[in-house]
C-alpha cells in the first residue's frame, strides 16, 4: 500500500473552549495550537478575556470563570489575530489542521475574527480552509454502523488513547485528538494512501452524507430545530 507521507507530519492540532455552543455568537475563552512532527510536539495556548460573562455551565466544563478570565486573560483581538496567523502560515505550507468536530472551532474562530474587524482565515488564505483532518468525521465515515456516542472521550476509550490531564482543557483535547487520529490510521490503514486534498474532499462528502441521514432521522422522529449543517469544515450562519 502506498504511503503518501502525511501521517509523519507536520500536523497542526487546534481546539477551543468557549462561552457556549453557538458558533456564530459565542466567544473563545481558551485555545490551543499543537504542531506535531515525527520528532517533536510544540504546544501553544491562549487564555482570553472574552468581554462577556462566561456562563456557569460553560465554566463547569472547562474550568475558566468570568473572574479568572478577566484577571488573567488577554484581550480578544490580539489573541485571535495570533491564532489565525499561526493557522494561516501552516495551511499555506500545506500542513493540515487537525480538529475534533472541526466545523465548530473553525467557524467560531472566523466569527470571532469578523466580530473584531479582523480578516478570517479564508480571507487570509485567499481560499477555503484546507486541508483539514477531523477524527469525528473520519470515525463516522470509516465506522459508520457502530452504535454509541462519538464524543472525544468516547473515541479515546474506543481507540485506547490515554492522555495526561482531563479533557475539556484545550491543550489536552488537542493532544488527545492527534492521538486519536494516529490510532485511526492504524485501524484504517487505507487512509495512509490518500493524498491530503483527496482526504479533505472525502471527509466533506462523508459529512454531508451523515448530516443528510441524521436530519432525515430527525424528521421521522418529529424533532424540532434545524438539525445538522451539511457543510464542512465550516458552518454558514442560517438565513434569517
Amino acid at each position: 500500500m502506498d504511503d503518501t507521507g502525511w501521517t509523519g507530519g507536520p500536523l497542526l492540532g487546534f481546539d477551543t473552549e468557549t462561552t457556549g455552543v453557538d458558533v456564530h455568537d459565542d466567544r473563545i475563552v481558551t485555545a490551543a495550537v499543537v504542531v506535531r512532527t515525527a520528532t517533536s510536539t510544540e504546544v501553544r495556548t491562549w487564555l482570553i478575556d472574552p468581554g462577556v460573562e462566561i456562563p456557569a455551565e460553560a465554566a463547569a466544563i472547562h474550568g475558566v470563570t468570568t473572574e479568572h478570565a478577566r484577571a488573567h486573560g488577554v484581550a480578544p483581538a490580539g489573541a485571535l489575530d495570533e491564532i489565525a496567523a499561526v493557522l494561516t502560515a501552516h495551511l499555506r505550507d500545506g500542513v493540515p489542521v487537525v480538529a475534533y468536530n472541526a466545523s465548530f472551532d473553525l467557524t467560531l474562530l472566523d466569527a470571532e475574527l469578523a466580530r473584531h474587524g479582523l480578516p478570517t482565515v479564508p480571507e487570509r488564505l485567499g481560499r477555503p480552509v484546507s486541508p483539514v483532518l477531523d477524527p469525528l468525521v473520519i470515525d463516522r465515515w470509516q465506522d459508520r454502523y457502530r452504535r454509541g456516542k462519538r464524543r472525544l472521550g468516547d473515541l479515546c476509550e474506543l481507540y485506547g488513547v490515554v492522555g495526561d490531564g482531563e479533557l475539556h482543557s484545550a491543550d489536552v483535547d488537542v493532544l488527545a485528538t492527534l492521538d486519536v487520529l494516529d490510532a485511526q490510521v492504524l485501524r484504517f490503514p487505507a487512509l495512509r494512501s490518500v493524498a491530503l486534498d483527496a482526504l479533505h474532499s472525502a471527509q466533506r462528502d462523508a459529512h454531508r452524507a451523515w448530516a443528510e441521514s441524521f436530519n432525515a432521522w430527525r424528521d421521522r422522529q418529529g424533532l424540532p430545530g434545524p438539525g445538522a449543517s451539511t457543510t464542512w469544515p465550516t458552518t454558514p450562519r442560517a438565513a434569517g
